[in-house]
């Protein structure tokens, strides 16, 4: 089986790519490959971000890899947090204080509507490819569910009475953005017959 080297240390995210990718190729972790290193995300977009983290790796693997980089953006909030939703509260990346921040802001406004915004920076044979997938919501006024990670548990997607932490894996992929930039990348590599990693 071919391997890509997923350029994350998020556990989290390494699971709900792997739960869409199944058997298409082997996902290595930055751990896995011996790799200890947090890769600074310093850019205004997801894209640039994600090209960083991928580009880091390459450059320290000259390997095929990919990255990712996702922002929950809140209309009300003109965007926010945006490419700042891992560090919203602070740089410890503590989500139960992201959360309280976002519903504290949003207080009772109520225009709710969100969507979580995935962007996927895929180097192969050394040329950069981009793939995006988006998921329209709305943020509750309160938490719901104990699964997922992030905003999951505040975020309904379009279409569902649950939140994503109210979910099972196989249900959150019928709506996640990251499923949705997932399959763009596997249809990518399926279509152009990019199987020589």
């Amino acid at each position: 089986m071919q391997r890509l080297i997923f350029a994350t240390n998020n556990q989290h995210k390494v699971d709900e790519i792997k739960s869409v990718v199944g058997n298409s190729f082997e996902i290595l972790t930055l751990k896995e490959a011996g790799i200890d290193i947090d890769i600074e995300e310093p850019f205004d977009t997801l894209k640039e971000n994600a090209s960083i983290k991928s580009a880091t790796i390459h450059n320290l693997t000259k390997t095929n890899c990919f990255s990712e980089d996702t922002g929950l953006e809140i209309d009300a909030l003109n965007g926010e947090p945006g490419v700042k939703s891992a560090r919203y509260a602070g740089v410890d990346r503590d989500f139960k204080a992201n959360i309280d921040k976002v519903l504290a802001k949003l207080g009772t406004t109520e225009n709710r509507t969100a969507r979580f915004r995935t962007v996927i920076s895929l180097i192969l044979n050394e040329k950069e490819y981009f793939f995006e997938g988006i998921c329209e919501g709305k943020i509750i006024h309160t938490q719901a569910g104990i699964g997922g990670f992030g905003y999951d548990p505040i975020f309904v997607p379009s279409g569902s009475k649950k939140t994503f932490a109210e979910m099972t894996t196989a249900e959150k992929n019928e709506f996640s953005h990251r499923r949705k930039a997932t399959d763009l990348l596997l249809d990518f590599l399926s279509q152009t017959g990019k199987t020589n990693f």
